[in-house]
């Protein structure tokens, strides 16, 4: 994580002035540079050491290490830097190009008239600069604010540094410049609210050493906005009980010591909270008082006045009409469509929301394909979206029409990393008569506002989707939501179509479905069981499967195509372990691939790695000269180049290949293993499941149905058959608190 790890080995020291810039990278800080130390032999230095100039006094502190391929170096950890003192040092910092329009006769011309007191002119007098020959008032004030804000960056290097690794402080500082000192110590909690891997943890710290009182309004308050944000991110809720929350942050803030007293101070910030809008208070039906982030408030009141607004407005066809396109879709298509299936079609020329929801091989995209026809015979703009670039590019291969991500769909604006903004909204809405969504189940609720925000007014809606699959990682349960409302027609297709009499994946599917246990004893099918009895013996056999058995049965290109899922990041056959152990089998280290350590895992060319947040600025280009942005949670790639020199990984996703620094590894995990949950909207060709006993929550029909279903080819189970027949046993759901249900059926 980005968080500062306070239980480093001991350090060395090391201090002089800098010498030569040899490299530095601009965009993350990434410095080697050579140093004269105090005895005046040579250092080189390398770390992140941002705006690093020739003529700077630094003391960095860190270890020496021996470099492969530049020998031995002083890795630093943490520095000090301060602006050089002497006349001729100061002359050799100004005259190195430091400070941009200042050039080595303009630094000669400064020092000759304030010596010593130059750095003070140009930071506070900067008009008293325009006695000096070619420097204008305006060149005086440019030349005065990057002077400062080069003074900023190392304000906040060194404010941070007690806090916070140097990559994260450079994260903070390339986004709040140089007030970023100003707005840590205004509000420390902002830290965590808008920084990808900063806890409340770290910023209740800086907080508490700026002299917060810990029963504090602002700290309380704070920590139950986090507890909101943190669930919603977590546990995927976009509300909580009241009592809930209270109980939250009472254990975020002060654990077993709680007592009644700060029990209320928690109520009265929460209710504070409500006063500033910050909180949003809402009551069920049934009594239950409940707490909004205001956001998620916003994004489930506005999605549900949107759907009601577009079943309302959207033009009806008349029912022969209707017919009539379904018959001629038909002769045209030479298929005979079954009765469930002429229902769909028939809803959605007639409604203005309808969902389509069913299994495998149920004949969602026959419908796909009727609903192109007969929209785009009556000369209307059909849009086909789905939430991930894979199951767009499914569409776009089942449909023979293309589909994009519903990001590129609303097309992205890259300027900011923290939340995406979309150029297409209510100002400036899509020009899609008919919006086609599939994989709908994965849909969050933050992204069906942006969504509904950019449809026209009449479009047609038509969401589809598998309402038994896992809900979307991101906060919401906005499919279920919508079918339980019972306020959009609903059609769910069950009669299966695309069944080989070979193939056991899509029978087994739908007999997880059922409640009823798979079929195991198949030998000839793409379906398999194997039995083990030991957490041991599940992992070795899992790992062995994808280095050994079936490259020799099916050769070793199959490698590439092979998918580990598994319930859980804990546990011998969790992702936590089962990644470092298929790294060492299938990509161990070699003197020619570049790696590089982060927390505590070793990223390496020939690695398979998943993008773990949305990141919108990421840019990548593909073989075919198209460029673009945005790398997705979820995302899978693999680790193609190492660039030494910058310190850059190149990782290709699909067919986007992308260049990332370490301060950006923070953002990866290895994914040789992922959760089920991380599959949501993705196909393999072969599934590995290992079934081994975890979280009793993690152990569900429905987990284990969105498992199988993203099998293309072969689907192998590893393990106990009794955690299996408990999968399959337990349908209970782990239920989300949401109130989109309930908005829906407001009047």
């Amino acid at each position: 994580m980005a968080e500062r790890n306070t239980e480093t080995e001991t350090q060395d020291t090391v201090s002089g002035i800098v010498d030569t810039i040899i490299y530095q990278n601009d965009e993350n800080g990434y410095t080697v540079c050579e140093i004269e130390d105090t005895s005046g032999e040579p250092v080189t230095l390398a770390g992140i050491i941002p705006y690093l100039t020739e003529g700077d006094k630094i003391t960095a502190l860190g270890q020496w290490v021996n470099h492969p391929q530049y020998g031995r170096q002083f890795k630093v950890e943490t520095y000090e830097k301060v602006l050089p003192a002497e006349e001729g040092d100061i002359l050799r910092y100004l005259a190195s190009g430091a400070v941009k329009g200042v050039g080595p006769r303009t630094a000669q011309r400064i020092v000759d008239k304030f010596g010593t007191d130059s750095f003070e002119v140009i930071s506070d007098h900067p008009d008293w600069l325009t006695d000096i020959p070619g420097i204008t008032p305006k060149k005086a004030a440019d030349i005065s604010e990057r002077f400062k804000a080069m003074s900023g960056a190392r304000a906040v290097m060194m404010f941070c540094r007690d806090f916070f690794t140097p990559q994260t402080a450079m994260k903070i500082y390339k986004r709040w410049g140089g007030s970023a000192v100003d707005r840590i110590r205004e509000n420390p909690y902002r830290l965590c609210e808008e920084f990808w891997g900063i806890g409340f943890a770290r910023a209740d710290q800086i907080a508490m050493s700026l002299g917060m009182a810990p029963d504090s309004d602002e700290r309380v308050l704070h920590a139950a906005v986090y507890v909101l944000r943190s669930e919603a991110s977590r546990s995927g809720h976009t509300c909580l009980p009241f009592a809930e929350l209270v109980r939250c942050t009472l254990d975020l803030l002060f654990g077993d010591a709680a007592t009644p007293e700060n029990a209320e101070t928690v109520a009265r910030a929460i209710e504070r909270g409500v006063e500033l809008l910050k909180l949003i208070p809402c009551t069920r039906r049934d009594g239950t008082k409940l707490v909004f982030d205001a956001r998620y408030y916003n994004a489930e009141t506005y999605a549900a006045a949107k759907l009601k607004e577009i079943r309302r407005l959207t033009p009806r066809m008349s029912q022969s009409d209707a017919v009539r396109l379904i018959e001629k879709t038909e002769a045209q298509s030479g298929i005979v469509y079954a009765n469930a299936q002429k229902q769909a079609l028939f809803a959605a020329m007639n409604e203005g929301v309808m969902i389509l929801t069913g299994g495998p091989g149920t004949g969602k995209t026959t419908i796909i394909k009727g609903l192109i026809s007969i929209f785009t015979s009556l000369d209307m703009e059909v849009s086909l979206a789905a939430p991930t670039g894979r199951a767009a590019k499914r569409m776009s291969e089942a449909t023979s029409h293309e589909a994009k991500t519903i990001h590129r769909l609303l097309e992205m604006d890259r300027s900011d990393d923290t939340e995406p903004h979309f150029m297409r909204d209510a100002e400036n809405p899509l020009d899609a008569d008919v919006l086609i969504i599939d994989e709908a189940s994965m849909i969050d609720v933050l992204l069906l506002e942006s969504l509904l925000r950019a449809a026209k007014r009449g479009v047609r809606l038509i969401l589809i989707g598998d309402a038994d699959q896992l809900p979307s990682v991101g906060a919401g349960n906005v499919l279920g939501d919508i079918i339980a409302s019972g306020v959009f027609t609903t059609v769910r297709l069950t009669e299966i179509f695309r069944q080989g009499n070979e193939s056991l994946i899509i029978t087994n599917a739908h007999r997880i479905n059922e409640g009823q246990m798979p079929i195991l004893d198949r030998r000839d099918a793409d379906f398999f069981f194997l039995r083990r009895t030991t957490e041991e013996g599940i992992r070795d056999t899992v790992i062995d499967l994808v280095a050994n058995r079936l490259p020799r049965s099916y050769g070793e290109q199959i490698r590439d195509r092979i998918q580990i899922l598994t319930p859980s990041k804990k546990g011998l056959s969790g992702t936590d372990t089962l990644n470092p152990g298929l790294q060492y089998a299938l990509n161990p280290a070699a003197p020619q691939k570049g790696e590089h350590k982060s927390r505590d895992r070793v990223f390496r060319v020939g690695d398979r790695v998943m993008q773990t947040k949305n990141n919108y600025q990421i840019e990548w280009t593909t073989a075919f000269g198209d460029e673009g942005a945005g790398i997705y949670n979820g995302d899978i790639g693999v680790i193609t180049d190492y660039d030494a020199e910058e310190h850059i990984f190149e990782v290709k996703f699909d067919d986007r290949v992308c260049r990332l620094d370490f301060e950006q590894l923070d953002e990866l995990d290895h994914a040789y293993a992922i959760t089920v949950h991380k599959s949501q909207g993705s196909e393999y060709p072969v599934v590995i499941l290992p079934l081994y006993d975890c979280a009793p929550m993690l152990l569900s029909r429905n987990l284990l149905y969105t498992a199988v279903t993203r099998a293309a080819k072969m689907v192998i189970l590893v393990g106990k058959e009794a955690v299996l027949a408990r999968m399959v046993e337990n349908n209970r759901h782990f239920v989300r608190c949401t109130m989109l249900e309930e908005f829906l059926k407001m009047e």
